[in-house]
């Protein structure tokens, strides 16, 4: 898995750090994951935060919450003696996935459990060639949720404004999130994204902001990364 890259902002807990580690893997392998670029992160992302929620006080919601990431965490294939829950192929799983953050949805709408649950069902939406409805879902998490979770959703509405050739929408996105960093989204993840963004129409601009990236000795294990983005950019 990529570098982390804030590991010194991160001190709140094990989920921040996970989170952290996901968007960075996904930034230096854009080119593998679905057009939309991070928008697929939270899959995985919802995957490796069972462990915060099974190590938080204990909530009804927060349980439940832990029983859908559980799921989305389970492996595909044969069930082994001993081991938990596997399915028997990915429709199956996606099934009972879906099925679970629904119902999450529906009787924690309004909390921060239920934002989570949205957040993955517009990524799976996402995935699943829905891109409206993903769009509707994220949009709902970045207004109401708490300014981490609201700050990722945001994340991926500008990737989907940027894939969809609306890169004026994107922008303000990508410059709020720069301006207004959070434990989830840095202002050096935010400016990696927005760089890819106007990279292709835009490479002068966006080489300047990722070579200043690059060689901030601050930003621990931003460079990489960065180094990544710039040698993705058109020659000149």
């Amino acid at each position: 898995m990529a570098s982390q890259l804030t590991r010194k902002e991160l001190k709140q807990d094990k989920f921040a750090v996970e989170v952290e580690h996901t968007v960075d893997y996904f930034a230096a392998h854009r080119r593998q994951t679905l057009r939309y670029g991070v928008t697929a992160l939270i899959v995985i992302v919802i995957a490796g935060g069972a462990w915060y929620f099974r190590n938080s006080q204990q909530s009804v919601r927060q349980q439940v919450l832990g029983e859908a990431l559980t799921l989305a965490n389970a492996p595909v294939g044969v069930q082994q003696p001993g081991a938990p829950q596997t399915f028997p192929t990915d429709a199956a799983k996606s099934d009972a996935v879906t099925k679970a953050f629904n119902k999450i949805v529906s009787d924690y709408g309004g909390t921060q459990e239920g934002y989570v649950a949205e957040y993955y069902l517009g990524a799976n939406a996402l995935g699943s060639g829905r891109p409206d409805e993903a769009r509707k879902k994220y949009q709902d998490v970045a207004d109401h949720a708490d300014a981490n979770f609201a700050s990722l959703a945001k994340l991926s509405l500008a990737q989907i404004d940027a894939g969809d050739n609306k890169l004026p929408d994107a922008e303000k996105i990508f410059k709020d999130l720069i301006d207004h960093p959070t434990a989830l989204v840095s202002k050096a993840q935010a400016t990696i994204a927005y760089a890819r963004a106007i990279g292709p129409t835009r490479p002068d601009e966006a080489r300047k902001m990722l070579t200043q990236l690059s060689a901030d000795k601050d930003q621990t294990g931003v460079a990489p990364i960065a180094n990544q983005a710039l040698a993705e950019l058109p020659q000149k």
